[in-house]
């Protein structure tokens, strides 16, 4: 088989080519350039494709990238929700525009380094897509929304490993990535500036506003609704005898909304934008495990279909900043069985 790897130029994609080139796949090695001019993660991958002999590319997507993800990460935070960019980044680029490109280059695969699985439901015909074997590095979470045409080309080489594994095969070979820290980072916000990143890309969204506590007193004001997030304590320069932290961003009133610890949690949400995987659309109450951010612990729900082709989601226990415009990705087990976008908190 013919398979391309997006290299990142990080330990997993890494390791996921030569685990590619092991299994005796015809591998070719793809960069995907999104931000202007070239960087390590560019040298990097091209070093690995040297060290293991196989074909590199440099594919140049700055355009389509910033029209994708980048315009919609900037629109979503004009309007007080707080998106999800890998998410998109994942189907729309990776699985979506890459493949295309790949299809050109003859393949018949396309991987990447995540952790995470892809299984054929014998009895369905289904693919399904599985949590990685390592749970703490497991990142299902951003795959959510791939469709079945995406996830029957899909390869996640690195699936079935614990990261320690991984980082010890790097080493073994001696591969450039094989120490270096993994990024938090959302990869287009250089230091994880948000709010210069922000400032610097949405125009006429950023005036100043009231800060309301739940009860409609005025406490202070912000700098503008794309600074803050459901959750967030820091920078609302507000004296108070307790902590304060934002619970809701109301982008009609241009307002933000603030209370106490206790008060960012919520038991239920409305999502939309939903992606199903393996399964038919609900059409009654199911319960699942939901998590509503990446790194957040799961928790038990039951998610009902309404009318509209969203979802209402009741909690079991509250949980700590429901957040409009995150994902919210709903799992049977280690099967990952839809997602969506949170578009409220309650119902």
């Amino acid at each position: 088989m013919k398979v391309v790897i997006a290299m990142s130029g990080g330990v997993d994609s890494s390791v996921a080519a030569v685990l590619l080139k092991r299994e005796g796949h015809k591998v070719v090695g793809v960069t995907m350039r999104l931000m202007p001019g070239g960087n390590q993660t560019e040298t990097c991958a091209g070093q690995v494709a040297r060290r293991l002999g196989i074909p590199h590319h440099v594919m140049d997507f700055r355009d389509i990238f910033a029209r994708r993800v980048i315009d919609n990460f900037c629109r979503e935070y004009s309007l007080g929700r707080t998106p999800n960019p890998c998410v998109r980044c994942n189907k729309d680029i990776k699985f979506g525009i890459l493949w295309e490109r790949a299809r050109e280059l003859g393949a018949d695969f396309i991987a990447t380094g995540h952790h995470a699985r892809v299984e054929r439901d014998g009895n369905t015909g289904n693919y399904l897509l599985k949590k990685g074997a390592d749970k703490q590095k497991d990142q299902s979470y951003f795959l959510c929304q791939l469709d079945q045409e995406q996830l029957s080309r899909a390869m996640f080489p690195v699936g079935n490993l614990t990261k320690d594994k991984v980082r010890q095969i790097a080493r073994k070979l001696n591969l450039p990535a094989a120490g270096r820290p993994e990024s938090q980072e959302i990869c287009f916000i250089p230091d994880d500036d948000y709010p210069g990143f922000l400032k610097n890309h949405i125009t006429g969204d950023t005036a100043p506003g009231p800060i309301f506590d739940r009860e409609g007193n005025t406490l202070g004001q912000h700098q503008g609704l794309i600074y803050y997030t459901v959750g967030q304590r820091k920078g609302l320069n507000i004296a108070a005898a307790e902590p304060l932290y934002v619970t809701s961003i109301e982008p009609d009133r241009n307002a933000i909304i603030v209370g106490n610890k206790e008060q960012t949690y919520g038991t239920e949400l409305v999502a939309g934008n939903l992606n199903w995987i393996g399964i038919a659309r609900p059409e009654h109450t199911i319960k699942v495990k939901t998590r509503i951010r990446y790194r957040y612990a799961e928790a038990d729900a039951s998610v009902t279909p309404l009318d509209n082709d969203s979802v209402y989601v009741k909690f079991s226990e509250p949980q700590m900043a429901i957040t409009p415009g995150q994902t919210v990705a709903f799992y049977d087990g280690d099967t990952v069985i839809g997602g969506g976008t949170i578009m409220r908190q309650g119902r």
